[in-house]
């Protein structure tokens, strides 16, 4: 079996998979934008220009000529990347219509209102783990099932078909599949999408879902309904999930920083933004030129494609205090890309928050001795795929 390829502009350090790898610290330092090979299940190997400094990152993200890589096309065959209804697939106005629809959902108001059940379904994952005992998985016990409870709850998804649904993110985001692989892949997720699509239009619920049918129900195929779930249900507890399980890592490997973060309540709200920043989990989708442009005094041709590393970016923010290579969660925040920028930045990045601020905390304190339950080296990253996270985490206490 051939080895699994990373993304060159996700590339972590081999002894130390929070760092960037060397080779991207390396162009940042160089003039000029290099052109890399990019690995894709759907696409095939293709060249991108590749963004390493956070300045470029930024104006990248937020300039309207590069637009989304993975525009829909429904000449082509449907996959996570080419699907109706997911906002990654749209640009310009039909970005807006599609994005306006939802993010009332995902105001900090409202975010502030689901607290109460954050905090009971925490309390839960906590007993959980308490009762599975020593020598118990984080991410299977505590780190997966919170964000996936809190984004059922949200959406209207039965939890009960959690293992289905996890099992098919885990292979939409997974680069080293083939573009057959992603093909069937999201032929279930559509089946399964559709069914709950279908109940909503019946009896629309009290949720987010049903209050999409609801209100803009009219608006909507049902295939752009069945996108928006799918588009929801993975974002929602998949990035969430692997944050939580590398900064339990981190932390972990950090005892001083770990005490703040459980003894120190007016601290939290900086270490989470400190700790983003710190692991970036996720990647900026692949751009795309809409026309010849400069960044950065070079030459970028119509038709080229562009990928940002926000791993690195996060190193190097100008004016940013400290040694940004160094954790510290008392540092004042630095303005990190970590849930991209511009118009299609994260929709749910308040709700990551707030389930962050709540998970971290509570874990701690309610294990004070928590500890990795194998040795650093042996900890098992996942490194590959479109999110960095930790597969399997045993701890003791």
């Amino acid at each position: 079996m051939p080895e699994p390829k990373a993304l060159p502009f996700s590339a972590r350090d081999a002894t130390c998979p929070f760092d960037p790898a060397a080779e991207l610290y390396e162009l940042q330092e160089r003039e000029g934008l290099p052109r890399v090979p990019v690995p894709s299940p759907i696409m095939g190997e293709f060249e991108a220009v590749e963004l390493t400094r956070y300045t470029d990152a930024k104006d990248a993200m937020s300039d309207p000529r590069l637009q989304m890589g993975f525009v829909f096309d429904p000449e082509q065959p449907r996959t996570m990347m080419n699907q109706p209804g997911n906002l990654l697939n749209y640009n310009g106005a039909d970005h807006r219509r599609l994005r306006r629809m939802l993010t009332s959902a995902f105001t900090v108001k409202r975010i502030r209102g689901l607290l109460p059940k954050i905090e009971e379904i925490v309390d839960s994952r906590l007993d959980a783990l308490e009762a599975a005992g020593p020598g118990a998985d984080i991410v299977h016990e505590f780190s997966t099932p919170i964000p996936t409870l809190v984004i059922c709850e949200l959406l209207g998804v039965p939890y009960e078909d959690r293992e289905s649904f996890q099992r098919r993110a885990k292979i939409g985001l997974d680069v080293n599949t083939t573009r057959e692989e992603q093909i069937a892949n999201l032929a279930e997720m559509d089946a399964y999408m559709g069914r709950l699509v279908a109940e909503h239009r019946r009896s629309p619920g009290d949720n987010l879902l049903g209050s999409v049918v609801r209100d803009f129900g009219d608006q909507l195929t049902e295939d752009e309904l069945t996108g928006i779930g799918n588009m929801l249900l993975v974002a929602g507890h998949e990035t969430t999930a692997s944050m939580l399980s590398s900064g339990v890592a981190l932390l972990l490997q950090n005892p001083d920083q770990l005490a703040v973060v459980r003894d120190d309540p007016e601290a939290v709200g900086d270490a989470v933004e400190e700790l983003l920043r710190y692991c970036s989990p996720a990647i900026a989708l692949p751009r795309e030129a809409a026309e010849d442009m400069v960044v950065n005094g070079q030459w970028i041709e119509k038709g080229e494609r562009v990928v940002t590393s926000l791993l690195v970016a996060n190193r190097r923010i100008p004016g940013a205090e400290g040694d940004l290579d160094v954790l510290d969660v008392r540092r004042t925040p630095a303005p990190h890309v970590t849930f991209g920028y511009g118009p299609h930045q994260c929709l749910g990045q308040q709700l990551a928050r707030a389930e962050l601020r709540v998970a971290l905390p509570a874990l701690f304190k309610r294990f004070p001795t928590l500890a990795l339950g194998v040795p650093e080296d042996e900890v098992d990253y996942r490194t590959t795929a479109l999110v960095f996270a930790v597969n399997k985490l045993p701890v003791t206490w």
